[in-house]
């Protein structure tokens, strides 16, 4: 975690402290972006994927990343975005790319306390350097996309369905690519089934962040991580 600075919402002008979370990098080291003291928050009017991003560097590995903005959520209703030193944004958002071989190194979990935390978590475990917001919008949850994967983070409490399943496969299938579904409701037995005659990877992310495989396809992938998946085809 790194160190406190005091926030004033430009809104309601209450004072708050914050600590920008730790996040992992890719070599298991923990990395915080530097807060700009200097710079006001803003307020938050509409959200963009490239701008929920911002290059921070690991000073472990010395890898360049992309890592989720900071922001702040004020009792009045605003949310803040807080000035990072020296940002630069990150328009292919999303994790470093592992150089190791399979198998993949362990994952560090994030903590999901909102929507945007289950997007996040999911986006790390993957680690393609250039995961994005899906074009195509799915049914229900949110999509992501890279060269050669679409997968889909469903945050509501409502287990994952066969059609959801069914809907992510088909997309998949359209763009000739591989697929991956994560939920935090769990999944319907039927969707479990669909999902393993489909060749689909079923995880539920826990409240830690950390996917856990349902079915033998997200063992699979697990085992041998997206990005090596990726380097096979």
């Amino acid at each position: 975690m790194s160190e406190s600075v005091p926030v004033r919402c430009p809104a309601c002008r209450r004072e708050h402290l914050y600590a920008a979370p730790s996040y992992p990098c890719a070599c298991g080291a923990p990395v915080s972006p530097a807060l700009d003291r200097r710079a006001a928050p803003t307020a938050l009017a509409h959200r963009s994927w490239d701008e929920d991003w911002v290059t921070v560097r690991c000073a472990a590995c010395g890898r360049r990343v992309p890592w989720p903005y900071p922001e702040l959520g004020c009792p009045c209703g605003a949310v803040l975005r807080i000035p990072v030193a020296g940002a630069a944004s990150a328009p292919e958002a999303g994790p470093e790319p592992v150089d190791e071989a399979p198998p993949r190194p362990a994952f560090q979990p994030v903590t999901i306390r909102t929507a945007r935390d289950a997007v996040t978590a999911a986006a790390l475990y993957l680690r393609y350097r250039d995961i994005r917001r899906a074009d195509q919008r799915p049914p229900s949850g949110i999509g992501l996309a890279a060269r050669g994967l679409l997968a889909q983070v469903d945050p509501p409490v409502r287990p994952a369905s066969l059609r959801d399943v069914e809907c992510l496969w088909l997309t998949a299938m359209t763009e000739a690519a591989g697929c991956a579904y994560f939920s935090l409701a769990g999944c319907a037995d039927d969707a479990r089934t669909g999902a393993d005659s489909l060749g689909v990877p079923l995880f539920v992310l826990d409240l830690t962040g950390t996917p856990q495989p349902v079915n033998t396809h997200a063992d699979d992938l697990n085992a041998t991580g997206a990005d090596g998946r990726r380097r096979e085809a």
